[in-house]
């Protein structure tokens, strides 16, 4: 293999008598390479370097950011409690002394899965032994007039924090478009940096697709007593970007102007490349238990797979941080040949002014819900059931309690109310 020899130290080595290994640190074929540097991607590299301390790896990746956390960035960020570079999840120099080749700002554009090719936009060709697609989800777009307008802010990225961060020292007025988790958050932490914030969805209330209809409606006057503006029940049918304003209108007749106009609408599993090479796909990349496509050789983890949820004895797709560090990890150790199922039953949070929560399993607003409140619609457990069993628990308010709605879960035992008072407090 041609390439360029760069001697690096052993992760966690000191001292002057230290051993040290060559590691070839620009070369063609690799024997994993990592598509994405995300949660997962980046998560997947630690996994590999458990049971596989030697074998060369790429790791591309679309963005020029190292890998980072994307939780803090519609939340802990605005309030100052965390700075951009405690945002990343390695150090700068953990790759080079694990022998991580990284090559950023770069897209992988095509992917030969019987020649085990990809191909990036540069045109260069690399080959491997096994490849783990972390490729993440894409925002969505409104389909309206106006929806691709230069400028209009389809938040997910630490770019979009940065340039955000910078605007706000002009503007006094934003629209935030969806009333789902970044769309609440982002409400939020707008509001709380003194902007005028007009919130604009189509559900009746916030976050629908998860919170029960009084909870929802019940944060959704919180918001307005906070003095955010709601909306609800209504779309935009078009956008208009003039000068340096906003003006979104709306199918209720409304329009609405701001200097800042940001979108969190969902996003799409990435799924472009696993179907370019004949893999398996729905909604999102299929895999099994350990994170294989349909390709033995080729993984998938994060947000753009499709798994099987052994907890839930179901399959689906996770797009929360806490999974796709945890399916990342456990996929990079089944490439280095761990073949380990994975197992773990992923969490997720959210800060809603001073209203927080976590929640783990199936939280859907279309099961059966049993509220078990210790201040009502304040504090307490919004248990999520089907056929008598928990498939889901929010903790509002009440912290360090996933473990134990976990158990109560994989119990997957019929209870009924009063089993359920007081089970989690």
């Amino acid at each position: 293999m041609a390439g360029t020899w760069e001697r690096i130290s052993q992760a966690g080595e000191t001292g002057a008598g230290r051993e040290r290994k060559e590691i070839n640190m620009s070369q063609s074929h690799y024997r994993y390479v990592v598509v994405g540097a995300g949660a997962a991607g980046a998560s997947a590299l630690a996994g590999i370097r458990e049971i596989d301390q030697e074998g060369a790896i790429l790791l591309v990746g679309k963005e020029k950011h190292l890998p980072y956390e994307r939780p803090p960035l519609s939340k802990r960020m605005w309030g100052g409690k965390k700075k951009v570079e405690s945002l990343f999840l390695h150090p700068k120099e953990w790759y080079a002394e694990n022998g991580v080749e990284v090559r950023l700002g770069t897209e992988v554009v095509g992917l030969e899965a019987t020649a085990r090719e990809v191909t990036v936009e540069s045109g260069e060709v690399y080959t491997f032994e096994r490849l783990l697609l972390a490729t993440g989800g894409i925002p969505r777009r409104l389909p309206v007039p106006g929806g691709d307008s230069e400028g209009l802010c389809y938040y997910r990225y630490l770019d979009d924090f940065l340039r955000l961060r910078e605007k706000l020292s002009e503007s006094k007025a934003a629209t935030v478009i969806g009333g789902g988790f970044i769309g609440s958050e982002m409400a939020a932490a707008l509001h709380n940096r003194g902007v005028e914030v007009t919130m604009i969805y189509p559900e009746r209330y916030l976050v629908a697709r998860v919170f029960p209809e009084g909870l929802g409606r019940a944060l959704q006057e919180y918001y307005q007593e906070q003095g955010v503006r709601i909306l609800s029940g209504t779309k935009p049918v078009s956008i208009v970007r003039s000068g340096e304003r906003w003006e979104v209108n709306l199918d209720s007749g409304a329009q609405v102007e701001s200097e800042i106009l940001l979108a969190g609408v969902g996003i799409a599993p990435e799924t472009a490349l696993a179907e370019q090479a004949g893999l398996r796909v729905g909604n999102g990349v299929v895999v099994n238990e350990y994170q294989q496509t349909s390709h033995p050789d080729i993984y998938a983890a994060g947000d753009n797979a499709w798994f099987p949820y052994r907890a839930l004895e179901t399959e689906t797709r996770i797009e929360h941080w806490d999974h796709a560090v945890n399916h990342g990890k456990q996929a990079g150790r089944n490439l280095a040949g761990a073949e380990e199922p994975y197992d773990y039953m992923p969490y997720f949070y959210s800060d809603l002014f001073k209203f927080g929560y976590e929640a783990v399993g199936e939280v859907d607003s279309r099961l059966e819900i049993f509220a078990d409140w210790q201040e009502k619609y304040h504090t307490g457990v919004i248990y999520y059931l089907q056929e008598g069993r928990v498939r889901g628990a929010m903790m509002c308010n009440l912290w360090e309690k996933v473990d134990a709605a976990r158990e109560l879960i994989k119990s997957g035992e019929r209870v009924g109310e009063g089993d359920l008072r007081g089970a989690i407090q």
